[in-house]
């Protein structure tokens, strides 16, 4: 067996790239509440079973995600998206991120889709992946109106449809293009779904014609790449040896670029440092329209970059798989 001392000292340590943030980091003062509620809410729904997988989403403390995320919110609206962010890891962890092939996950489409476009009533039915997504559909429809459904509606379906394509990729041992893998990152990532949420909980309706503006949708896409590249960076060390490394970044610029693990990461870091600046400079443009919306809208984007990087460093979902200083570089 290889001494892990010498492993590391005979190969270079890897390390994360720099994740700048001009954007402010707040708490949501009812923090401690909503991480209490949501995992008892987890518990109650039965998605994640065994004492030591509860334990494991307990210590993760998810509630400091939603409140990072959602500073703004109410104790009951950074509860709800808290809740949506945790439903999104639990099917992630148990139905997606699993040994179950493409067929399987495809099969299972229609009933989220009915639940979802209102078609069958998921309470009825065994799956508590579907009676969850029921009970959180129920609770956006209270808090927002119409459009605000539609648009979480239409962001989530794109996303269950993108776990197909994800489980391909496992399952072919498929690492994809480039080009793909930047398209469909922005549909597994699930970013869309929670982004849809921002106005629900600030509380200030953002229309379907300010969505739809160009400035709107290119910063949304700025926002939505670095988020997910900054996950691909900081769950590396956690996919690294599973079944889901080729739907990795750092994967496809290993295989596609001929990148070395370190080199594809600062290459990472200095795109998603781009994506950062793009967002900082079309800001001016975006204030400029006077729209409460917008503005709200703006101020989610920004919280997510800085509230997904403030939990994910220091999470126990991401960082016991990065011994300090790095990460060996064993795969290099």
């Amino acid at each position: 067996m290889s001494n892990p001392s010498a492993l590391s000292q005979s190969r270079p340590l890897l390390r994360i790239p720099a994740l700048t943030c001009p954007f402010p980091s707040e708490v949501n003062p009812y923090v401690e509440e909503v991480d209490r509620d949501t995992l008892a809410w987890l518990a109650a729904s039965g998605m994640i079973e065994g004492t030591e997988n509860l334990g494991r989403y307990g210590a993760a403390r998810y509630g400091w995600l939603g409140a990072r995320t959602y500073p703004y919110a109410t104790r009951e609206l950074c509860r709800l998206v808290t809740d949506w962010c945790v439903w999104l890891f639990a099917f992630d962890d148990v139905f997606c991120e699993s040994d179950r092939a493409a067929a399987e996950i495809a099969s299972a489409l229609p009933l989220f889709i009915s639940v979802i476009d209102d078609l069958d009533d998921g309470d009825q039915v065994g799956n508590v992946f579907a009676r969850s997504l029921l009970e959180i559909k129920t609770r956006i429809a209270a808090a927002g109106n119409a459009d605000q459904l539609d648009r979480w509606r239409a962001m989530t379906k794109d996303y269950l449809f993108a776990q197909v394509w994800e489980a391909a990729n496992r399952e072919q041992d498929v690492v994809p293009s480039f080009d793909d893998y930047i398209v469909m990152r922005r549909r597994t990532g699930a970013m869309l779904t929670v982004f849809a949420l921002i106005d629900v909980a600030a509380g200030s309706y953002l229309t379907p014609d300010e969505w739809r503006l160009p400035d709107v949708r290119a910063i949304t896409e700025h926002a939505n790449d670095v988020v997910v590249w900054d996950n691909d960076l900081i769950s590396y060390a956690k996919e690294r040896s599973g079944p889901n490394i080729n739907n990795n970044l750092v994967s496809v610029l290993r295989r596609h670029k001929g990148c070395s693990t370190q080199e594809a990461m600062d290459l990472i870091g200095g795109m998603r440092n781009e994506a950062v600046a793009g967002m900082v400079s079309l800001k001016p443009r975006l204030d400029a329209l006077g729209s409460p919306g917008v503005a709200a809208y703006v101020k989610g984007l920004e919280c997510w970059i800085s509230g997904s990087v403030d939990y994910s460093l220091t999470s126990s979902r991401y960082s016991q798989a990065w011994p300090a200083p790095a990460l060996p570089g064993v795969d290099d």
